[in-house]
């Protein structure tokens, strides 16, 4: 079953939004929903205890009954970038063992599973490894968040041929309006449409609002994913 990488352009792209918004078009259309966040960093206080706000949004797209320890199996408390996170807690990351533990989930089979990073494509794990090796190891075609606001066509697409030269495929790439008073947006859409060598598997607006990823599932199109 298909089952994909989503990475972003840079922190705050809007992997997590985006993630929800395809697993919520999935779900429409009554296919089964799985999700991961492999490594996760900066906590809040809840009624349920300390939980990763961006692993809680996934978890309520997911079909399958997951716990967030599945969706999430190494969380550090400070938003901080995971090999960093690991040095405060005394321990080492290391891309082998992050992709074992991604893989009972991904033996679940859902109709589509994302598998989401944190931060950029390149975010260190330790010295020599990045989430990007996790990818790679899993084998899993990558789909690219671009966090559209002023210098997001550079970042998308040095991240569009990173992602190639991993020997990964980029399956699509979503462009999510980040930045409300972005100027001259739709040219800036266009110009990577042109420059990406991958689908445009939708286009998000700036949605502030409770009911933000159900109206944004309406923008995708996914039927490529799957």
């Amino acid at each position: 079953m298909p089952a994909y990488f989503v990475t972003g352009t840079d922190t705050d792209a809007g992997k997590t939004f985006a993630s929800c918004a395809m697993l919520c078009a999935a779900m429409k259309n009554g296919l089964s929903t799985a999700a991961l966040k492999p490594v996760a960093a900066g906590v809040t206080d809840t009624s349920l205890g300390l939980q990763n706000e961006d692993v809680v949004a996934l978890s309520e797209y997911c079909s399958l009954p997951l716990t967030l320890e599945q969706i999430n199996p190494t969380c550090f408390p400070n938003p901080v970038a995971p090999h960093i996170g690991a040095a405060v807690a005394g321990e080492l990351l290391q891309a082998e063992v992050i992709a074992e533990k991604c893989r009972p989930v991904l033996e679940m089979q859902a109709n589509l599973t994302l598998v989401e990073g944190a931060g950029g494509w390149k975010v260190p794990l330790n010295q020599e490894e990045t989430l990007a090796d996790v990818a790679r190891l899993l084998e899993l075609p990558v789909i690219l968040v671009v966090g559209m606001r002023l210098g997001c066509l550079s970042h998308a697409i040095l991240t569009a041929e990173s992602v190639k030269a991993s020997g990964l495929m980029l399956a699509g790439w979503i462009g999510n309006q980040i930045d409300p008073g972005m100027a001259v947006l739709e040219e800036n859409l266009n110009s990577l449409s042109g420059m990406i060598d991958a689908p445009r598997l939708g286009s998000l607006p700036w949605l502030d609002e409770n009911q933000a990823i159900a109206k944004a599932s309406s923008r995708l199109s996914i039927d490529t994913l799957l």
